[in-house]
């Protein structure tokens, strides 16, 4: 259909066959390689010899001294004003017909081509204009693509005179869909009709958009080859990428005659510096196309080019326009949602999701946030989406991922077809699996093709240089495309990146905004740290002083005293000395957030059974029944979690008192990241509904005529194992007994 074979792209021979340098030319002209100082002739193809002088010598001739005299003034002076594209030097007179004499340069030398005249050309103005002006003044007219692409169909067919022409879009794949026709009745209709990327391999649209014209006069031509076969000034083959003569692949001649034309023609569609399609005529007999028709065809394809992109680009900005809007209002609710105390930009977006879904045409969205999740409209299952967040975090993607066929990049994504075919996720975080997702679902098509497009490029088998030949049928052929939704567009992309970018700025807002107040607790935690360091120490020597003195008066001055009063000294020594009893557990708490951590790694059982042996005085008229089970090994600083089994122990035997007997549990176990044990007694334990209290200074469940103590030490252990990085953890019922279950992380290293 195109200046391509349809060779398989996974066949080398046809992937790499030099196209640019043929070695030959079509036969309807000749092609001179010059030296661009002395127009001498470096390299020749002659397959038209009617401007040539008649038997001359080539090889070593002065070009100038062999074309009619016309050309000496054409040639003189071209070095200076020639580029990389084709520029039209004149026409020259043969013995039999009228040239056009062409020239470009290139790193070879200077390229010369005659290529005769078709029979009586029409001049560039007055034969094409009225065609040109036709296509002009339609284009007001048009307001779509497929208008502009039937508009410019219809006008190069009318110049041409050719059977068919159309106009063939690409897409991402750089399959071909023939989106406009004009033609007779000599060639079948290909309108709508879809062509493999196979059919124009990757060089040959590289061909296409650096030189934007192609003209193949007939499927049967000899190629003329250049003599000789290597340049003798670089000793390679010459370059024709820009050359009107330049030879084409014999396998895109078989594929002309098998698709019943005889000649064609080629002209680009660019958008900016990419190829966007061709337009692509045939004609079922050969068939010259004049040089003055193919430069009005290929200015019609250049306004093509520029209306298209200006289509394309109108739709995008108005796409564009239309979901910044959109997430515009998404920004403002998470703004809303960022300055109310504990606000997250999750809330933010929950609350707007219908404008969530509409910021990419998504039919159901979820927002990850580390183990929390909100999902929105129809979505996989909160499993399924937790193995997508995985895949797409193991696989460290960008941070924008987006797919139309999950299926095709996921191993089980087919799964997930009926809501998630389609996948646009970014990330908002490089700490954490924390992604905003939008799904798609399956859309099922149908596809006719030009052709069954599994039937590609086959040797003959003649030997490792068998030639390849392209596929014989172009009859249409139906396909049903499964598991892909419709592709997210360029303008969903771009706003999808920008809100993520918006929400990655709240979140480190929102981090900085917490780092400072954590920065401020810090500082008045040591403060706070020190002053209760500073008063309990001094407080210490009065309470002494007080409960000393109290004593010494009742030792000397007891007999002298009425009952009462020795009953106000006694509650005066009690209460101090409760009092100290206090301030020596205060000095114990901020000493425990003062004091240097110094970890080793330590056996658990070990360190239990000399903190029981601290309390077997205790149970002198008490039943205690331990029962200590196997213990790991932890890390940890010996003296502080030595102190923390100590109060835990003390709480349990103080709590179990009264029952007959006294069970006190200790056990422990070990997982791959960590250690725990724990602590269980039958005693009066306590409401669950108070467990938040349980840790705090000076929080007490009970009455202190039940039970003796400060209310520190349960905030005493909490604050050691915070400070190994572990936490602790309260269950209890009342009078059933409690729980208390430490964990601690495991030493890495």
């Amino acid at each position: 259909m195109t200046d391509s074979g349809t060779a398989d792209l996974d066949i080398e021979r046809c992937v790499t066959e030099p196209i640019r340098i043929p070695g030959s030319i079509q036969p309807h002209g000749a092609l001179f390689v010059v030296d661009p100082e002395s127009l001498e002739i470096l390299q020749a193809a002659v397959g038209d010899d009617d401007a040539v002088a008649s038997g001359a010598a080539i090889q070593g001739a002065r070009l100038p001294d062999l074309l009619p005299p016309e050309a000496e003034a054409m040639l003189t002076g071209i070095p200076a004003r020639l580029g990389s594209e084709m520029v039209q030097l004149g026409t020259v007179r043969g013995r039999e017909a009228e040239h056009h004499l062409l020239a470009h340069r290139t790193q070879d030398g200077i390229i010369v081509e005659l290529e005769r005249a078709a029979g009586a050309e029409p001049g560039l103005v007055a034969g094409t204009f009225p065609n040109v002006r036709g296509f002009l003044e339609g284009l007001s007219r048009c307001s779509t693509i497929s208008e502009l692409a039937a508009l410019a169909a219809r006008e190069v067919r009318a110049i041409t005179g050719l059977d068919r022409a159309l106009v063939y879009r690409f897409d991402e794949n750089w399959n071909g869909t023939v989106v406009a026709e004009d033609r007779n009745d000599a060639l079948p209709s290909y309108l709508d009709l879809r062509f493999p990327a196979s059919d124009i391999p990757a060089q040959a649209r590289d061909l296409y958009r650096i030189n934007r014209l192609r003209l193949i006069a007939s499927a049967d031509y000899r190629p003329e080859p250049i003599e000789p076969a290597l340049n003798p000034r670089t000793g390679k083959p010459t370059d024709l990428s820009f050359s009107v003569l330049r030879s084409v692949s014999p396998v895109h001649l078989e594929y002309m005659r098998n698709m019943g034309t005889g000649a064609s023609m080629s002209i680009s569609l660019m958008r900016g510096d990419q190829l966007w399609g061709l337009i692509s005529c045939h004609n079922k007999e050969p068939a010259a196309v004049g040089y003055p028709v193919r430069e009005a065809c290929d200015f019609i394809a250049q306004i093509l080019s520029m209306q298209i992109t200006a289509l394309e680009g109108g739709a995008y900005a108005a796409r564009r326009a239309e979901l910044q809007s959109v997430a515009a209002r998404l920004l403002a609710n998470m703004a809303a949602s960022a300055s109310r105390p504990a606000g997250r930009f999750v809330e933010g977006l929950a609350r707007a999701e219908s404008d969530l879904l509409a910021l990419t045409g998504a039919q159901g969205a979820a927002i990850v946030t580390g183990e929390d999740m909100v999902l929105l409209g129809r979505t996989p299952p909160e499993s399924g989406v937790r193995e997508i967040v995985s895949w797409l975090a193991d696989g460290v993607r960008d941070d924008l991922f987006a797919t139309d066929s999950l299926a095709a990049d996921m191993a089980w994504g087919e799964r997930f077809k009926e809501q998630a075919s389609g996948l646009l996720a970014i990330s908002v975080s490089q700490m954490h699996a924390s992604y905003l997702l939008w799904f798609r679902p399956e859309v099922i098509e149908t596809v006719t093709w030009g052709g069954d497009p599994r039937k590609r490029a086959e040797s003959d088998g003649a030997g490792p240089d068998g030639r390849l030949h392209p596929r014989t049928s172009f009859e249409a052929w139906q396909e049903t495309v499964r598991l892909h939704a419709v592709p997210w567009d360029q303008a969903e992309l771009e706003v999808a990146n920008s809100l993520r970018t918006a929400i990655v700025d709240i979140v480190l807002r929102q981090a900085e905004e917490l780092a400072a107040l954590s920065d401020r607790l810090a500082a008045s935690n040591r403060e706070l740290e020190a002053f209760s360091y500073s008063v309990s120490h001094d407080l210490r020597a009065p309470f002494r002083h007080i409960v000393g003195y109290a004593q010494l008066l009742k030792k000397f001055e007891g007999e002298k005293l009425s009952e009462r009063g020795n009953r106000f000294v006694d509650t005066i020594i009690e209460s101090a000395i409760s009092a100290g009893t206090l301030v020596d557990d205060l000095l114990s708490f901020s000493q425990m957030g003062r004091a240097t951590l110094v970890p080793v790694q330590l056996d658990l059982a070990v360190l239990v059974a000399e903190v029981r042996r601290l309390f077997e005085h205790v149970e002198d008229g008490r039943t205690i029944e331990w029962r200590v089970g196997a213990l790991p090994h932890a890390f940890g600083d010996p003296m502080m979690l030595k102190l923390a089994v100590q109060n835990l122990l003390e709480n349990a035997i103080k709590f179990t008192r009264g029952r007959e007997p006294s069970v006190i549990e200790i056990g422990g176990r070990e997982t791959e990241d960590e250690v725990l044990f724990w602590i269980k007694d039958n005693g009066t334990g306590f409401d669950m509904a108070y467990v938040g209290k349980l840790f705090g200074v000076f929080q007490r469940l009970h009455r202190v005529e039940e039970f003796e103590g400060t209310g520190i030490g349960l905030a005493n252990v909490k604050r050691i194992i915070e400070r190994h990085g572990g936490i602790i953890a309260a269950e209890g019922k009342l009078n059933e007994g409690a729980t208390f279950t430490v964990t601690l992380p495991k030493r890495r290293g």
